[in-house]
């Protein structure tokens, strides 16, 4: 292999993108037969039940395997699963829908301009960090929410543990205009030229920090404009420098795929994939997702979350939830919401490895306290002693 070729398999280039190539990858049709945990198949994506997949991770090897289906899905399928009835209690998700309009209320007071990412700006309601303010002014509306255990299944199987959530609100108005398509963070947010300055494996490493999902808070009927897809894009290895040339945007105008979504249900898929938010073409609709992008916890987080804010405001829920009797699993979700499940970086002159090769975690201190019951003022301070520990 001469220099030039290996070159070439390094670094990528805008003007090396094929519309042919892109095209022979995403006319690909999904199989069902690899998705046999699924209800069905519908416009190339798979469809899942989510109480078929609960009584399925049901055990440990259960869990294992549907974990690997999901995953086979997100990175060498269609890149897009779509969970029915991911939440079952639909006033949970009404109590969230209540604390999120009352957020944006709130801003709407002040002012404050809420820019959009790849849509102009006042387009859309829009709620930066909602995960953070939900909690502090919400928690029990957040525990419940955050507890459910649909998101936390598909977040470890494609992340790990100690992944990272944030959330986004999005409310798109009777006649909200559409995104440009896009492909989303990390790379995705970078110029045509700031992307291209990484190399190549860095394009296939860029998509496995993140996970992206949106969850429905209302019906969503395809006039109400759902996000719309291309399943199997995800797979073109250039597609960080693909997705503004105006070729590829024309394709995903012509061939791109909407799911209508009930209240209540999911949707994940891999952020390579090219996507944006439809055209809201209702005249009576008010169309909320809450938007969750879940970090692994060895990548930066697209937001800045107080998660000590957090973890404070959630703990005395925690305390009740676990007195009422909930299950262990109930409380896991939540604290790995909540808290920041990944020790370093760290000051390890005043913060060592204890016991093994790291010191603990953030949601280590909180699931010592919920075990061992510990009063909110210790565990403020456990939290405070900890961030202090970590500065250098």
């Amino acid at each position: 292999m001469s220099f030039t070729d290996a070159e070439s398999r390094t670094w990528l280039r805008a003007d090396d993108c094929s519309l042919d190539e892109f095209r022979s990858l995403v006319g690909q049709r999904t199989d069902p037969r690899e998705h046999p945990s699924a209800e069905r198949v519908e416009q190339n994506v798979p469809v899942y039940d989510s109480e078929r997949l609960r009584e399925l991770a049901g055990t440990p090897e259960g869990r294992r395997s549907t974990q690997s289906e999901l995953v086979r899905a997100l990175l060498d399928g269609p890149g897009i699963v779509v969970l029915k009835r991911a939440f079952t209690d639909l006033a949970v998700v009404d109590r969230a829908s209540d604390a999120f309009t009352a957020l944006i209320e709130e801003e709407r007071v002040t002012g404050a301009s809420r820019g959009d990412h790849f849509a102009k700006p006042g387009a859309n309601d829009r709620v930066w960090n909602a995960l953070e303010k939900m909690a502090v002014r919400q928690p029990e509306a957040f525990a419940d929410y955050y507890a459910n255990d649909m998101p936390a299944l598909i977040a470890e199987a494609w992340l790990g543990p100690a992944y990272q959530v944030t959330s986004q609100i999005n409310v798109v108005n009777p006649g909200g205009t559409a995104q440009q398509a896009h492909r989303d963070y990390h790379l995705g947010f970078l110029s045509q030229e700031q992307a291209a300055a990484y190399p190549a494996h860095v394009h296939r490493l860029s998509p496995v920090l993140t996970l992206q999902g949106a969850v429905a808070h209302c019906d969503m009927p395809v006039e109400s404009g759902p996000t719309l897809y291309l399943p199997h894009s995800q797979k073109y290895e250039p597609g960080y420098l693909a997705w503004r040339r105006p070729e590829f945007i024309a394709y995903f105008n012509e061939h791109h795929i909407q799911l209508p979504l009930a209240k209540g249900d999911a949707v994940f898929f891999n952020p390579a994939l090219f996507h944006a938010a439809g055209h809201n073409r209702s005249t009576d609709i008010t169309r909320m997702a809450n938007l969750l992008q879940i970090s692994s916890a060895f990548g930066r987080a697209m937001e800045t979350v107080d998660r000590d804010a957090i973890v404070n405001a959630v703990y005395p829920v925690l305390l009740r939830r676990k007195a009422e009797g909930v299950g262990e699993d109930w409380l896991r979700n939540v604290v790995a919401a909540s808290a920041e499940g990944y020790p370093f970086p760290t000051n390890l002159d005043l913060d060592p490895p204890v016991d093994g090769l790291a010191p603990p975690s953030q949601a280590d201190t909180l699931w010592q306290a919920v075990t061992e019951g510990w009063a909110p003022d210790r565990l403020r301070q456990e939290l405070r002693a900890g961030a202090k520990r970590r500065q250098s």
